[in-house]
């Protein structure tokens, strides 16, 4: 059993956990922030059998591409230098993948007090 820990852009983070619960996979979204443009990041956390790693990260690769987007960086003048009136062109989305083996993983289902 592996946890996987995928840090996603959050335009991506929707269509990763539809795609992932399609083929059986269960996780947890949060929210994150962190990197490099300080924008929203959605983390997932995934418990794993070991023979299906490899389908979950294929997922992972199948949703979470990577793309130019270009940005306008009106507060930041010292910029100016480089490029033009602060717009430039950043390469985002992707994933960051944590594998994390993981001696017991326990999936808790408690009756309510009237069951």
């Amino acid at each position: 059993m592996k946890l996987l820990i995928a840090i996603v852009q959050n335009y991506d983070g929707n269509g990763l956990l539809t795609a992932l619960t399609d083929q059986g996979f269960r996780a947890t979204r949060i929210t994150s922030i962190g990197g490099f443009l300080r924008s929203g990041n959605t983390t997932v956390l995934m418990g794993v059998d070991d023979e299906r790693v490899g389908e979950c990260i294929q997922i992972i690769r199948r949703v979470c591409r990577s793309r130019v987007e270009v940005r306008i960086d009106p507060e930041s003048p010292e910029l100016a230098e480089w490029f033009a009136a602060g717009v430039h062109e950043v390469t985002v989305g992707g994933a960051v993948l944590f594998i994390v083996p993981i001696a017991r993983f326990e999936r808790l289902l408690v009756p309510d007090a009237e069951g």
